[in-house]
């Protein structure tokens, strides 16, 4: 394989027999050999290229190179099928290594496989925990892949490392995918009428596509014929005004502060008071400031490059990417950013309610 001695990021499944060593030798084969019966069959649709297989003497690690639904699909599978046998499993997303052993085997190292083991470790027989970086990436494929994950809290290894673990309690979907798409495509009639049958842009048929110029046709014409079918509207002459009738004057009142007219035809001296001047006041509309809440969260905005896995306090929140944007509680946290081939970054930030914190680091 071309791909010995680079870095990638993989969905590892981890199986192990619950209490295998303490079985009889003769119950011990028994045992592994419906194990490897189970394991061939769930991994019957996984193409060889795309897994690595390590036997453990107790169970296997498999390594999937291709989608993380293989490694869902495969475990779940697993699960069922092992139905006699103990068997306890955990899957991861993780960064890994592909390398050579002694034999000239290809052989996974890195923390991808360790925290499956880990998260293996917390499982009881006949159980499927999943890490939160897969479960983060394989419930947003779908609905109906969010829909078979139950939260099941935070473990802590014995190295004091916590982990975030989602049980898998739904059935194994089915059909999947490639099954659906060959399914339509021998179902299809040829010719123009498995043309119109088949999915257009936006998950619409074809049909539903020609058909809609036509009906937008129909409905405009319609619109038409019944503006022409509706009598004109009667024109309403304006009536003229009639002039309003003109009131009799009325004598002004003599102001304040002033001299009534003397008779005989004098002359009357007024005496006016000054007024008093009017003050314009300008009359300015604030707005209403924004309160932001003290009990509102704040984020980080991560960015991690090649990869690190990402602690708040102490506690895993996953691998960035695909992690990029952490809602967390207003103060102050300890972020540290791990990385199984680099010294760990750890930095401390004052998160402000309503505030992003921006967090940038290169491993080198």
């Amino acid at each position: 394989m071309d791909s010995a001695g680079r870095t990638l990021v993989c969905s590892v499944l981890f199986l192990d027999i619950a209490d295998y060593s303490q079985k009889p030798v003769a119950e011990q084969l028994q045992l592994k050999q419906a194990f490897n019966q189970a394991l061939g069959v769930a991994l019957e649709h996984v193409a060889p290229r795309d897994r690595i297989i390590l036997d453990t003497g107790d169970g296997a690690a498999i390594t999937f190179m291709g989608d993380p639904e293989d490694a869902l699909f495969a475990s779940m599978a697993m699960r069922d099928l092992a139905v006699s046998v103990p068997v306890r499993s955990g899957v991861n997303l993780g960064p890994v290594r592909l390398v050579r052993d002694l034999n000239g085997q290809m052989n996974i190292i890195g923390d991808g496989i360790n925290v499956a083991q880990r998260v293996m470790s917390f499982s009881r027989p006949g159980q499927l925990l999943v890490s939160r970086s897969f479960y983060e990436v394989v419930s947003c494929l779908s609905r109906d892949y969010a829909s078979l994950f139950r939260h099941e809290g935070s473990r802590t290894d014995k190295h004091v490392r916590a982990h975030e673990v989602y049980a898998v309690v739904g059935a194994t979907p089915a059909p999947r995918r490639v099954d659906e798409a060959e399914a339509r495509s021998e179902s299809t009639p040829p010719g123009a009428a498995g043309w119109l049958s088949g999915m257009g842009p936006f998950g619409l048929r074809r049909s539903s596509l020609a058909a809609a110029p036509l009906a937008f046709l129909l409905i405009v014409a319609g619109g038409g014929v019944a503006r022409a079918l509706m009598p004109d509207d009667p024109v309403v002459k304006p009536q003229p005004a009639k002039p309003a009738a003109a009131k009799p004057a009325v004598p002004a009142a003599p102001a304040a502060g002033s001299a009534a007219p003397i008779a005989g035809g004098g002359a009357a001296v007024i005496d006016e008071a000054p007024k008093p001047k009017k003050q314009v006041v300008a009359r300015v509309d604030k707005k209403p400031e924004k309160v932001v809440s003290s009990k509102a969260p704040g984020r980080l905005e991560l960015a991690v490059a090649p990869w690190g896995e990402v602690l708040l306090d102490g506690k895993s929140r996953g691998l960035s990417p695909p992690l990029r944007v952490l809602e967390v509680p207003p103060g102050p946290h300890t972020v540290e950013i791990r990385n199984s081939t680099f010294p760990a970054h750890v930095t401390r930030v004052e998160v402000k309610p309503g505030e992003a914190v921006k967090i940038q680091h290169r491993f080198r």
